[in-house]
Formats: structure tokens, sequence, C-alpha cells
């Protein structure tokens, strides 16, 4: 048994993965590998002969391949079962309630921690590690493990971990927080990992190789142009201007692929599934300052009860925007940004920071409309105006 401990590395064969695993044996850990075979190609569809991603056979051999040159353990698991349930039906549901969802997230949280915490258990290891551009580490003033952006932003993948619960981060290690990309593929190449060192990396969701969720939600809902069916594109005052193929279809901030010709750019702005609406409008109209997200995971501090000011990232490649956060007695979290932010997208997340530390994330529910805010804020202003006056005429305010 080594003195470092034993650590149990997620591998799907790519090159950080595989860098991961090897940094770690370098370093003295006794290492385990393990692959997750999450999906196959049959029940996702739409594979049109590209077989890049985790879960191919290549990348399987590749994973492998790595475990016999260094030297230790390699295993394949079959969780297309527990990742199916979790994460592809959420992915379909999301979309079906008219949001637009994170699949990373989930898989993530729901999949990969309890996943390999599980196997990790039966496998005797005390630690989990993962080539997530990503940094933690014990903060033992409050008491608590803090997430961290990678040291290389652009690949930092801390965005995607704000599920992940204390228990588990105590236990994850990330070899290749403080390393950037270019080191990664000069570090595979000096440990002699030549079939993976130029891997490109995969931005598509991986059970969705052909990228067109369209097509995978209509193999994956049974006679869902039946149930949903065609709908009217609006603008925000209710005047139908065109038809629409079906609200999962289409998503916020969405330009092409509308077949409107209105003279200028337009954007979708909001959809409602309960009427099967699409509301369209200029770009300005996609600027919201506030929103409100459910199920948030604290994690540098145990609440957000009092007002923080914070940096907010609303998407995967935002560069996050300045605000403040905080929970409400519902344990909502409500987020204040100091500036509008475009095509702000309930079921996206929201991920809040603190300098390079994560404060916590949550789903984003609603947005606060940019109209009626500006309503709200000019009531109040007048309301504030109209005791000002009556308490210098010396009138009572009550």
């Amino acid at each position: 048994m080594s003195k470092k401990g034993r650590v149990l590395v997620a591998m799907s064969g790519g090159v950080d993965s595989s860098v991961a695993a090897v940094l770690l044996k370098e370093q003295g850990y006794e290492v385990v590998g393990i692959t997750m075979k999450t999906w196959d190609y049959r029940e996702s569809g739409g594979n049109t002969g590209k077989v890049i991603g985790c879960c191919t056979l290549e990348s399987m051999n590749d994973a492998r391949d790595v475990g016999m040159k260094y030297d230790f353990t390699h295993f394949i698991i079959d969780i297309r079962e527990e990742f199916g349930d979790w994460v592809i039906d959420r992915f379909t549901e999301e979309y079906m309630a008219g949001r637009t969802p994170n699949p990373c997230v989930l898989c993530n949280t729901h999949i990969k921690w309890a996943a390999l915490m599980r196997r990790a258990d039966a496998l005797d290891c005390e630690y989990i590690a993962t080539g997530h551009y990503a940094r933690v580490r014990r903060d033992d003033e409050l008491n608590r493990f803090v997430l961290m952006r990678g040291l290389d932003t652009n690949k930092d993948q801390s965005y995607a971990l704000w599920g992940v619960s204390q228990e588990h981060f105590a236990r994850t290690i990330f070899p290749l927080g403080e390393l950037e990309k270019p080191e990664i593929r000069r570090l595979a190449r000096e440990f002699g990992l030549d079939r993976v060192a130029d891997k490109p990396d995969s931005y598509e969701i991986c059970f969705v190789p052909d990228d067109d969720y369209r097509r995978f939600l209509r193999d994956r809902v049974t006679d869902i142009d039946e149930k949903v069916g065609p709908g009217n594109f609006q603008f925000r005052d209710g005047t139908v201007i065109g038809q629409h193929e079906g609200y999962p279809f289409y998503t916020i901030g969405q330009r092409h692929g509308l077949g409107l010709a209105l003279g200028y750019p337009a954007y979708v702005t909001k959809i409602d599934p309960e009427t099967n609406t699409i509301t369209i409008g200029h770009r300005d109209e996609l600027l919201q300052n506030s929103l409100v997200a459910r199920d948030f995971n604290p994690i540098k501090y145990p609440d957000l009860t009092e007002e923080r000011p914070i940096v907010g990232k609303i998407r995967y490649k935002d560069a996050g925007a300045p605000g403040i956060a905080w929970q409400d007695e519902e344990n909502s979290l409500h987020v204040a940004f100091s500036e509008p932010r475009k095509a702000i997208t309930p079921g996206q997340a929201v991920v809040l920071y603190e300098g390079d530390d994560v404060l916590g994330g949550a789903w984003i529910d609603s947005v606060i409309d940019s109209v009626m805010q500006s309503v709200v804020e000019s009531e109040r202003q007048a309301t504030a105006l109209e005791l000002s006056v009556t308490t210098t005429s010396g009138v009572s305010s009550e």
C-alpha cells in the first residue's frame, strides 16, 4: 500500500484523464483506473460515423493501455442504466418543460461522483480523481472544502462541478488544476502516451454524437410532433408573426433557424410550454438583470442568507459579471446583476464566484422581466417621493 494512499481515477481514454492518472502514479499514489460506460450509439441514434468520445471501444482501449503501460489496475463498469435515469431522462424532460438543460452538471453530481464514490469504497480507495481543470482546497477557518477555478482559465471546468457535495470534495483530487492544456499535451508525450497526446477535445453532448438535439428528442419522445405540434411565434404584445415546429425545438437567445423574415435580426426571448408559444424580439429584449434559481448547493460558505457581492456565470463559456446574491426563506437563490445580462436561460446553471473560489451554484428557474423590473423600480421611487413630500409637509404618513 502506498504511503500517499489509494486513488480511483476516472479515465475516459482522453489526454486529460490519462495524464491525471500517470501524474498521480508518479507522485506515489496507488492508482486504480476506472472507465464508465454511460451510453451507446445504438440507443442514442444519429451516429453518422462520428466515433469520438468517452464510450467508444477505442477510448476504453486507450485508457486500458495507459494502465498496462504504468502497471496499475484498470476496470470498465457499465452504468448505462444509472446514466439514462439521471441524465438522459432529465435532459429530455427539461426540453419538454420548455427549459434548456445542462447535462454535464447532472452527470458530474449524480453519476461521476456518486458512482465513483461507491466503487472507491468497494475497492478500498481513499480518494477519487478526475481530469477536470479545477482545484479544491481545505479551508480550516471556514471548516469547508472550497472548489476553485482551474489555473487555465480557457479550460476551467469549475462551472460544471457546483453540484458536488462537501463529503465528496473531501475525497477528491484534481491533478490538472494547476496546469494548462499545452503542458498536459507535452506531459502526455513525455510519458509516452502517444495514442492520446494529440486527441482533440470533444465539446458535443456525449450522448448526442451528431450534435442535433432536435433529432434526439424526436427519437426519444414517442409521437413528439403529435404531442406538441406547431405553435405561434409572437411579439411581446401577443401579435402573431408566424408558426414554429414546437416549443421543445428552440432555446432562449436563438437567432438562426427561425424561418422568419422580419427585416432585422430577431431572437427567441421567451418560451411558454403551456401555450406552445415562442416570443420573438430584438436583441435588447434578451437583456435581463435578475434571476431566481432552485436547488442551491453552497460550497464556500454554509449558506447565503445574507446578501453577498458575487461574480455570476450564467453558462459555461460566460466570462461572469458582478452582482449580489442571497437566499430567501424558502431557500431559493436570488441573483441581481449590476448590468443586464444577455439570454439568462431557465434550465441552465448560475454559478457564483468570489475571486477564484466557487460560492455555490443552482438551476436557473425564472428570470425577472426587465420591463416589469423597471415598472416596479419606478413605482418604488414614486412611493418614496410621495412619502418624502407628505412628511416634509407636516402630514403624518401613518
